[in-house]
């Protein structure tokens, strides 16, 4: 690979994985001390500080190394888990799925946010190619995390809803998946399920969702 358009990558994107991963993480905290639980608070995760969310191999060496590998065809990564205890929320079972629901919340947001000042960009006429760039980096890192967290199965955020929502049996014996999830989830995306059944036509949803909210700011910037 060309090592210009790798440094050239990597800096268009940094900005935006910080932030998306940063205020996800945050969210989760927030929502968790709103609920009841204060320990993410206390151990200093409702924070803007990306330092406190990145985890070095699963945030930094194994996207890179995937990067690499790959040709950029294919990537993974995971930011540090916040803490959270479900038994401290005031409403356990249904307020799991708030909590849950913060972090993806949190990347839609800024997935509207960065289309926003993408056409703001157009709308002014700058054709800089790295900041037009990074708008456009911003909405696809976004909606991934956005659309991947919410699949379905523990620890992923989408299994944490399912089991705030499943009657109380369902949701027991899906809870039980959660040691063995991240595996799963790994084997399913190595092997294309997450991304052809799940991952695409949810990120096509939700792209086409933005483009259709963001209808009157077009309207009024051109």
């Amino acid at each position: 690979m060309d090592l210009a358009h790798i440094i050239q990558t990597v800096a268009v994107y940094a900005l935006p994985v910080l932030f998306a991963i940063t205020v996800h993480e945050a969210a989760h905290g927030y929502a968790a001390r709103h609920f009841g639980d204060p320990t993410a608070e206390r151990l200093g995760r409702i924070t803007l500080n990306p330092l406190r969310h990145i985890d070095p191999i699963g945030t930094i060496a194994m996207p890179l190394l995937l990067y690499f590998a790959t040709a950029g065809a294919f990537l993974f990564g995971y930011a540090k888990p916040v803490p959270v205890n479900f038994g401290r929320l005031r409403h356990p079972k249904r307020d799991m799925v708030w909590v849950a629901l913060a972090g993806p919340g949190a990347n839609l947001a800024q997935a509207i946010a960065w289309a926003a000042f993408g056409y703001a960009l157009v709308a002014a006429g700058i054709q800089e190619p790295f900041f037009n760039g990074m708008a456009r980096a911003g909405v696809l890192v976004n909606i991934v995390m956005f659309a991947f967290n919410l699949f379905p199965l523990p620890p992923l955020d989408g299994g944490r809803i399912l089991v705030g929502l499943l009657p109380l049996r369902q949701a027991m014996a899906l809870s039980r998946i959660e040691p063995y999830g991240f595996f799963i989830v790994l084997a399913l995306v190595i092997t294309g399920v997450v991304s052809t059944l799940w991952l695409r036509p949810l990120m096509q949803l939700t792209a086409q969702a933005i483009e259709v909210l963001l209808t009157p700011l077009r309207w009024l910037l051109f």
